[in-house]
């Protein structure tokens, strides 16, 4: 319906045509009167002729239709400029919106306030800081979860004063009363004479005591004297999706709390794909750059839990985890054994492993290809090896460093058994005797005796 302002607008109009039809009356009995001078008009006195002579009909209907014509065209313009000067004066204030104002009864919404909300927003978040501190999700997983990651570090006080970590790896706390867990190829192939020193957060170190190891899973748990202390949460990894953002932390290359991430390239990558023989299980594949030290560390999602545990990488990119689901079964099997030994302390110990210093790497199909496709020394891998095991490190006066191993060597074969993987040197090292090994350096095969230490 009209506005009140549209209605005084509408009248106000039709009084101007009401005053300007009045002007154009006046200007019709104009024209009228003019008319009538003209019939009426005497000819001038001046004229050579004495005889009157009357006018003729046919001039005064001419000037007649002259003068009708001239007093039309005069009207007509000054009411056209009338009617202009009248309109444009009211088109002024004349405002669309106001004549139709069911538009905003049917708008559910208000714009202005909508246009309000957001520029409130936007100055609620200028105040509140720059996109640096609103939207760094990373840097909140990392607030949360870093206090419960720790340095470990294996050293030989024992044999060698003042020395330097004999190997490194990462881990966490899983309980308050000092439970870690880990990697197992961190804490074993070790000498006996060594001991596990564990770095927290805070700068506090402490002996650690290895309490379970499982080398099929490649987990461990380890236990250090102190209470009180914030374990990381636990998630699940049944339900990871691809595509998922990751964050792995740990100490590579002995560079304690260091930060990578990446996304999830699968959740179900099988042991077999990548050459892990003796081992069911589905690792987490990520891009998250995961190296030697970041093992044994925490893979955690954007909620801070932990989803996995940084175990090896192939190549540049590509990286896996173990899942977290497996974890737990191992630590519910590691606290069942602990309720058990707690009831028989006098069962029989278990097999305790010889020391040759070395730190391996399990040799995949795509590894060894990229190997090759190297081509230079000391990754000259000849074109008919497909399986072995990578030096990646050895310890100075340990017996590997005795007979003369080096890092970049491929030990292929032990005792005229094939190696797969270094669950296959682990247990040659449960036996007794030397181990005679056949090793690949510089595209050359070599024989090369061992002889462990217990």
């Amino acid at each position: 319906m009209l506005s009140l302002r549209s209605v005084q607008q509408s009248a106000a109009l039709l009084r101007d045509m009401r005053k300007l039809s009045i002007q154009l009356a006046a200007l019709r009995r104009l024209s009228a009167c003019t008319e009538r001078a003209t019939a009426l008009q005497v000819p001038n006195s001046e004229t050579t002729s004495s005889v009157k002579i009357p006018p003729s009909p046919r001039n005064y209907k001419r000037k007649a239709s002259y003068l009708r014509t001239a007093v039309g065209l005069g009207g007509g313009l000054l009411i056209g400029a009338a009617i202009k000067t009248c309109y444009d004066a009211r088109s002024e204030d004349w405002q669309t919106p106001k004549i139709l104002p069911g538009v905003h009864a049917a708008n559910p919404f208000n714009i202005s306030s909508l246009i309000a909300d957001e520029n409130n927003n936007l100055a609620n978040l200028s105040s509140s800081g720059s996109n640096r501190k609103n939207f760094n999700f990373i840097a909140d997983v990392v607030d949360k979860v870093s206090d419960g990651v720790v340095y470990i570090e294996i050293k030989d006080n024992r044999r060698f004063k003042n020395a330097k970590g004999l190997s490194n790896g990462s881990g966490f706390i899983v309980s308050n009363d000092g439970l870690i867990l880990t990697n197992a190829h961190v804490v074993t192939n070790r000498p006996r004479s060594s001991a596990v020193n564990v770095r927290l957060q805070n700068g506090a170190e402490y002996e650690g005591i290895v309490e379970e190891i499982d080398a099929i899973s490649d987990l461990a748990l380890i236990r250090i004297k102190c209470d009180n202390l914030k374990p990381i949460a636990l998630g699940t990894s049944s339900d990871l999706r691809p595509g998922e953002f990751v964050a792995a932390i740990g100490s590579p290359l002995s560079l304690s709390n260091t930060i990578t991430i990446g996304v999830v390239s699968s959740v179900g990558r099988a042991s077999k794909e990548l050459g892990l023989r003796g081992r069911d299980i589905q690792y987490i594949q990520t891009d998250a750059a995961i190296t030697f030290g970041n093992s044994g560390g925490p893979l955690v999602n954007l909620d801070g839990e932990v989803i996995g545990i940084n175990s090896m990488t192939v190549t540049s990119g590509i990286s896996f985890a173990i899942p977290i689901d497996y974890a737990r079964e191992f630590m519910m099997k590691a606290a069942k054994k602990r309720l058990e030994l707690a009831k028989y302390p006098e069962s029989s110990p278990s097999v305790r492993r010889r020391y040759i210093g070395v730190t391996m790497l399990t040799l995949t199909e795509s590894i060894i290809q990229e190997l090759q496709a190297r081509g230079s020394a000391p990754h000259n891998i000849p074109a008919d090896t497909n399986h072995g095991i990578f030096i990646w490190r050895i310890v100075v006066g340990s017996p590997a460093y005795q007979a003369g191993l080096q890092p970049g060597d491929v030990i292929t074969h032990i005792n005229n058994h094939p190696v797969y993987s270094s669950r296959d040197v682990y247990k040659v090292l449960e036996s007794h005797g030397d181990l005679n090994m056949v090793v690949v350096r510089n595209g050359q095969r070599y024989s090369v005796t061992v002889v462990p230490e217990e």
